[in-house]
């Protein structure tokens, strides 16, 4: 469900809209599976869909869409931030997402704002890793 709403509410920040196709598209599924998801989301109060003319999302459905981008690309800064490689990183945060409380959202957030305020920090990181992959520990 979460990556339905994610994945609507940033199609609809990027081209305006969301139809059952672009999702479809977009999480590699059949549309008939996004229009029975649909129809929960409906259901659960996150969309208001009619049949033939689409959906948009509830004032809930926008509040939790917005939630879980964040959460997405958050996870995709921290990743980026203790050196992940970058073919990994996508992913990876798919991966791990859903797995997470929103207090360790939170707490991976006051990390990444740790390191971003300051970039001795980080190069002390990137430090660690060299000597870590010298040493043949990475």
């Amino acid at each position: 469900m979460e990556d339905y709403i994610e994945r609507i509410y940033a199609l609809i920040e990027e081209k305006g809209y969301a139809r059952v196709s672009d999702l479809a598209e977009n999480l590699e599924v059949h549309p008939s599976s996004v229009t029975k998801m649909i129809q929960k989301l409906d259901k659960g109060k996150y969309v208001v869909y009619e049949k033939y003319r689409g959906f948009v999302l509830t004032p809930n459905g926008k509040k939790l869409g917005k939630r879980l981008v964040y959460r997405h690309e958050l996870l995709e800064e921290f990743l980026k931030v203790i050196g992940v490689n970058e073919e990994n990183i996508f992913q990876d945060v798919e991966g791990i997402e859903h797995h997470l409380s929103w207090n360790a959202i939170d707490r991976i957030g006051d990390l990444v704002q740790f390191f971003e305020e300051d970039k001795d920090r980080l190069n002390e990181l990137r430090e660690v890793q060299a000597k870590n992959e010298e040493q043949g520990q990475s």
